[in-house]
Formats: C-alpha cells, sequence, structure tokens
C-alpha cells in the first residue's frame, strides 16, 4: 500500500505540475495575441505627418506619411523572401521638411543588385520602424560589396548621413522594387505549440502513472497468493 500511495502522490503531482504549464501556456496565448491585435491596428491605422521628435518606444510602428526627394546612395540588405529567394532590402536616404531619415524601399532580387533606380520627388507612406535583427552571430558589413546583414538603424543612418529614423515602405517608389511593409508575421507566437506540448506530456504521464498503479496493485494480489 506504502509503494502504491507513493506512486499516487507522485503521479498526482507530476500532473498537477504539467497541467500547470499548459494553463500557463494558454494564458500567454491570449496576452500574445492582445499584443499582436494591438500591434496590427497601430500598423493599419490612419498615416500621418512624421513627428518632429521620433522615439523607438513612442513610435514604433506609427504609420506616417512623408513628401521629399530620395537621395542618391544606397545601402543594400541580404535577406531572402519565401517563394522568392535571396535578395536585398535597398536603403536610402530621404530628405524631407528640413531633416533627414532612411527609407526601407523594399525587396530587388540579387539580378537587380546594380539596377537603377528612381530617385528625386515623391511621396512615401509607410510605418516607423526599428528592426531587432543583431545577435552575437550577426556579420559585420562587407562595405566594399555593400551587403549588410542586418538593418541596424544607427549604423545605416551614419553611413548615409541621415537620423536614425526608419520608414518601412508600404506605398510604391520604384516599379522594379517591392515594397516589404511592416507586419506581425515576423513576432513569434509560439504558445499554442507549447500548451499541446504540456498537455500531451500530461496525458502521457497520467497513462503511465495509470499503468503502474495497476501493475503493482496486481504484483500485490498476485503476492497476497
Amino acid at each position: 500500500m506504502r509503494r502504491i500511495l507513493f506512486l499516487l502522490i507522485f503521479g498526482l503531482a507530476g500532473l498537477g505540475v504539467l497541467l500547470s504549464l499548459g494553463i500557463w501556456q494558454v494564458q500567454r496565448l491570449g496576452w500574445k495575441q492582445g499584443i499582436l491585435a494591438e500591434i496590427e491596428s497601430r500598423i493599419s491605422a490612419d498615416p500621418i505627418a512624421l513627428p518632429f521628435q521620433v522615439s523607438e518606444g513612442a513610435d514604433k510602428y506609427l504609420p506616417v506619411t512623408i513628401s521629399g526627394e530620395m537621395v542618391p546612395g544606397e545601402i543594400h540588405v541580404l535577406v531572402s523572401v519565401k517563394q522568392v529567394g535571396a535578395g536585398y532590402r535597398i536603403i536610402q536616404a530621404f530628405d524631407t521638411d528640413g531633416r533627414t531619415i532612411l527609407v526601407d524601399r523594399g525587396f530587388v532580387p540579387t539580378t537587380a543588385k546594380q539596377a537603377e533606380r528612381l530617385t528625386g520627388p515623391m511621396e512615401i507612406t509607410g510605418n516607423l520602424h526599428w528592426p531587432d535583427e543583431i545577435d552575437s552571430y550577426t556579420p559585420e558589413p562587407d562595405k566594399d560589396a555593400n551587403i549588410w546583414f542586418a538593418r541596424d538603424v544607427p549604423n545605416l543612418a551614419a553611413e548615409l548621413g541621415a537620423e536614425p529614423v526608419l520608414l518601412i515602405a508600404r506605398s510604391d517608389t520604384d516599379p522594379n522594387v517591392t515594397p516589404l511593409p511592416v507586419d506581425t508575421a515576423g513576432i513569434p507566437n509560439d504558445h499554442l505549440q507549447y500548451a499541446i506540448t504540456w498537455f500531451g506530456l500530461a496525458l502521457v504521464w497520467a497513462a503511465m502513472t495509470g499503468y503502474f498503479l495497476w501493475r503493482n496493485r496486481a504484483n500485490s494480489e498476485s503476492d497476497e497468493r
């Protein structure tokens, strides 16, 4: 009986831990879905004029429309697009209302790296963004080949003589450049998979506990005979 009681207590304790982890992940899923809905709402809001004072904390994803002049000179950030393949994001400086900011014009394939693109006066609608794309594995840019491996806003701004403010275009700036607008697809939300994993482990744990209880009871009855 002591062995059976120990197995029962141990099994119920483990089951409780696994179920609590699954429930916590479900709660986290609801929280993350709320965050993503808020971000999507902000991204798709009506655009406004570029604020005079801009900060990452207050203005990330802010939709704005700017008018001015696209300045010649590009930075190419290596990127891969699903169902298309490798290519580059085209980053350029843009003069607007007496200030210069960065514009991510969008994607071109590797074969169009050296192609000429439209510059001069234009109006652009997009979202302000400060991408978090740098970690300890990110290579340094190959400036000789003009190949960068992340949108490092401060360094891009220093290279192009602009403010560290990046507008991701969602309107066309060139017929041969495909805009890659800001969206929430790149924001991880794996809580449902984690919840399924924990609940699956809880089911296996419960089955194993039941099996060991049954086997120990059968053994006990056999010993009594």
